[in-house]
């Protein structure tokens, strides 16, 4: 168990060898929302960075295909894992996801590769 919830970054596969398909890319998307559901119910915050930085990525009139995403996605994700607190690495081939998880590393974070592996936490009621 840990004393708080922690911020978890889900770093998974998002348009790693999907060639633009955007159906390809939406399944990726399914996939890491998949992986939220479980490090919500170890009572931590799931983070997907990719769903943060495709509001940057839409306002620069492009969308989550678009190759405009590497220069817009990485680098948001890259700023955001420095706010979280460990990372979640679900399988699948990713290039982005070796670097986000490059990234935590560097940052001295807990890499977890199963949901299992992350201490749960229980709020505690507070009167």
């Amino acid at each position: 168990m840990t004393d708080r919830p922690t911020l978890i970054l889900i770093a998974g596969p998002y348009r790693s060898g999907v060639d633009g398909n955007p159906q390809a890319v939406a399944a990726d998307l399914a996939r890491l929302e998949a992986a939220a559901g479980p490090v919500s119910a170890a009572g931590h915050v799931p983070v997907i960075g990719e769903c943060i930085a495709v509001s940057a990525l839409r306002s620069a009139g492009a969308g989550a295909a678009d190759p405009l995403g590497d220069q817009v996605l990485h680098p948001a994700v890259e700023r955001l894992s420095a706010h979280c607190d460990a990372a979640l690495r679900p399988p699948g081939d990713s290039t982005g996801a070796e670097q986000d998880i490059a990234t935590a590393r560097r940052r001295g974070l807990p890499i977890h590769h199963h949901v299992n592996e992350i201490p749960r936490h229980t709020l505690k009621e507070t009167a």
